[in-house]
């Protein structure tokens, strides 16, 4: 299959490119603008590859879309391209109206023209993934609740919302126009090349810096965690075999308030990065409870028996497995991060 991934250069878009072409052999068309959390490096593995291409292309701009199409003709576009920073989105939400929701729908006109070009053959090859998150829910009231493909929508932030928003234009793209779409929504991701900005590499490298690890409010919040190669994987199952209007859920089965994540991190760097910085003692102490953020929600957990089910797809990692994979790919990669690092970002976050 001819895959055109959108976000290509970031965290969870970088692993699908990966994934399919390394471990899949599908052929590539990566495509990312390259804004502060697209990183070329995150696929360099890849960028000799004679089945791999890369288009430095915003999705708002509808010319360069339809180029990109015409010229590639893939039979599936991936739609990972986002703004996907809550904290960011608190800060500054314009930015993820214009890319979540306009760049959607630039998307989407430039994906049905191109689809009405096909012949039969191609139409029935054809998908649209869109690519989503667990936050367009909202927040789970109970301790044993899970979300659901039928759980309505009541997102809480202005990232959620503009995800939400192109969540339903995406489906309604394919009930009004008939374009064969597909849509997931995930769980949170972590894995190797993460963002410092995040949860989990952000407490890693400030913990490596001897720098406090902020938790926002009393760290109780509760995620459901899925290794980022585990993603890549159910997404490659969905728009592969996925059916034609169906939403699927995608979650790692690893429910974890942020405390706790932060304190097993601290608990592998022990073992695995025993030479701590001057003056600590353990990296637990560097834990600082901060401000919590504005609507901040209390849980989220994925139920993912429905890709399950149809499409036998479960998680390889468990969060044990695959937080040790992750710190010791921290470790192992400074050069990575200390590049991403370079320059303008600073490990600060919003409640800080």
């Amino acid at each position: 299959m001819k895959i055109l991934i959108t976000g290509g250069a970031g965290f969870i878009g970088s692993a699908v490119v990966r994934e399919a072409l390394l471990s899949q052999g599908h052929t590539v068309i990566s495509l990312d603008c390259l804004t502060y959390a697209g990183n070329l490096d995150s696929v360099s593995i890849c960028c000799d590859h004679a089945n791999y291409s890369f288009e430095k292309v915003d999705i708002c701009n509808r010319v360069d879309m339809q180029r990109v199409l015409s010229e590639y003709e893939p039979n599936a576009i991936m739609h990972l391209a986002a703004e996907s920073h809550v904290d960011r989105s608190i800060d500054a939400p314009s930015t993820f109206i214009n890319t979540n929701i306009n760049g959607t729908f630039v998307l989407l006109e430039a994906a049905r023209h191109y689809f009405d070009g096909l012949n039969d053959i191609g139409k029935n090859q054809f998908r649209f993934h869109h690519i989503s998150t667990d936050e367009v829910y909202g927040d789970l009231a109970g301790t044993s609740d899970l979300f659901t493909e039928e759980t309505a929508y009541s997102p809480s932030s202005p990232y959620s919302a503009s995800k939400a928003a192109s969540d339903h234009l995406v489906r309604s793209w394919g009930r009004t126009y008939g374009l064969p779409v597909v849509i997931t929504n995930c769980s949170n991701n972590y894995g190797p090349f993460h963002f410092p900005e995040k949860l989990i590499p952000h407490v890693i490298l400030n913990a490596i810096h001897g720098r406090r690890l902020p938790i926002y409010g009393d760290g109780l919040q509760i995620r459901d965690w899925l290794y980022v190669e585990d993603h890549a994987k159910a997404l490659l199952k969905v728009v592969t075999e996925g059916r034609i209007g169906e939403t699927y859920n995608i979650g790692g089965h690893n429910e974890k308030t942020n405390l706790e994540v932060v304190e097993t991190i601290c608990g592998l760097l022990e073992e695995l990065a025993p030479q701590k910085p001057s003056g600590v003692i353990n990296y637990r102490d560097l834990i600082t409870f901060v401000k919590d953020r504005p609507g901040h929600d209390a849980r989220y957990a994925i139920d993912a028996s429905k890709i399950e089910r149809e499409l036998g797809w479960a998680p390889d990692e468990t969060f044990e497995t695959g937080l040790r994979k992750t710190v010791q790919w921290y470790l192992d990669n400074r050069g990575w991060w200390e590049r991403v690092l370079s320059g303008a970002y600073r490990l600060e976050r919003l409640g800080e």
